[in-house]
């Protein structure tokens, strides 16, 4: 079953409108939302594919009222809670907050320059052998479901699930999604920039000579007959 996220390719949503180029905020609590999302992140709680599954649970008639802060802001709630790092009281302001543990592990001003260009690396060493190589025909897995958890975060967006593509590159070996985002372990894999055809991906495409690229990793992947 394809969930409210899970939108690409679809039909009906209007065309994709390109935003002016270096424009990140449109409201002054923009920033605000990102910089609180980044530091609660830091505290270790939680991991980059929790935080964007926990995106993906919102309740359809939210996640489609809601702009695209108030989704991380919404997210960001949730997984507060969830992680014990602040009670649904507090939160609410309905109970005074109480000195957290996790305190001493607030970014300092003076080290968020550092933090922020330190980045998030996902790429990892070791992992399985690429199976795949430059050139080579690949289907993907359908239906584009998580296979270890029911209902779970995957990177295998809806549209393009049974599609046959080839191989451009190998991206080396990454962070798993699917496991990451559920607390099973990072569980690393080759990850590959796949290219379709348009007309493997839609019945009646408006230029059937374009092709879309998907970074996807080895496990969403079969050698195509």
């Amino acid at each position: 079953m394809t969930r409210v996220h899970d939108m690409g390719g679809r039909y009906g949503d209007g065309p994709v409108v390109p935003e002016e180029e270096g424009v990140l905020f449109h409201a002054d609590w923009h920033p605000r939302a990102m910089a609180v999302t980044l530091a609660a992140g830091v505290l270790g709680q939680w991991n980059l594919d929790m935080s964007r599954h926990a995106r993906e649970r919102l309740a359809p008639q939210t996640y489609m009222r809601f702009s695209y802060y108030e989704k991380w802001m919404a997210a960001l709630a949730n997984l507060l809670v969830e992680q014990g790092v602040v009670t649904r009281g507090e939160l609410s302001g309905e109970t005074e907050p109480q000195r957290s543990p996790l305190a001493e592990k607030a970014l300092k001003p003076a080290e968020v320059a550092a933090v922020l260009a330190r980045g998030g690396a996902v790429d990892r060493p070791g992992g399985p052998a690429p199976v795949f190589a430059v050139g080579d025909a690949v289907m993907t897995r359908a239906p584009a479901e998580n296979p270890q958890v029911r209902g779970g975060h995957t990177r295998l967006p809806a549209y393009a699930a049974g599609a046959r593509g080839r191989i451009l590159r190998l991206h080396g070996t990454h962070v798993l999604p699917d496991s990451n985002a559920h607390g099973k372990g990072e569980a690393p894999e080759p990850l590959y920039a796949v290219a379709f055809p348009a007309s493997e991906l839609w019945a009646h495409p408006e230029h059937p000579g374009d092709e879309v690229v998907l970074d996807l990793w080895q496990s969403y992947l079969r050698p195509a007959p």
